[in-house]
């Protein structure tokens, strides 16, 4: 699948990138993610709220999975988000087959994009600064909360790489 429908990557994670803002707002973990369908139509938008619901499960692509309703397909979707998809997430769009992700950023994170290629699934990384500030600022603000999203249970950690 080529991303197509007339908007750019960048454009398709300026969505995301509002949900992950709002996430802040409400003092949880600043990811977002939204669902397109392959002509840019928006499916879908959501944020992590694991603090805001009390619900580890609650990652930003799940939220905006979830808020898009069922679909018959998902093979001409495209999942935008904030940061690389966590293992979690990862499986999500494998499980569903989503056929493409726009990541905003893969500097304080990495998950399994990596699998998600070799999978056939599109992959690509807008190393976004904005995106990147925003988590690097949180990392540093808040590195408790941070840990306990990617699963590292060591404080004194601030990176999981391929923990999560």
């Amino acid at each position: 699948m080529t991303i197509t429908g007339g908007l750019s990557p960048a454009t398709l994670l300026d969505t995301a990138y509002g949900e992950a803002r709002t996430g802040l707002e409400e003092g949880g973990i600043p990811i977002g993610a939204a669902l397109f369908a392959a002509d840019g139509t928006l499916l879908g938008r959501g944020h992590n709220r694991r603090v805001q619901d009390d619900d580890p499960s609650v990652h930003g692509e799940t939220d905006a999975f979830r808020r898009a309703g069922r679909q018959r397909d998902y093979r001409n979707t495209i999942m935008a988000t904030t940061l690389a998809p966590c293992w979690y997430c990862s499986g999500l769009i494998r499980q569903f087959g989503i056929g493409a992700v726009v990541i905003g950023e893969n500097r304080t994170f990495s998950g399994g994009e990596e699998w998600l290629r070799e999978l056939g699934v599109e992959v690509v990384v807008v190393d976004d600064d904005r995106c990147v500030t925003m988590m690097a600022d949180f990392i540093a603000a808040r590195p408790e909360l941070w840990n306990e999203d990617i699963g590292v249970a060591d404080l004194g950690t601030s990176t999981g790489e391929n923990v999560r």
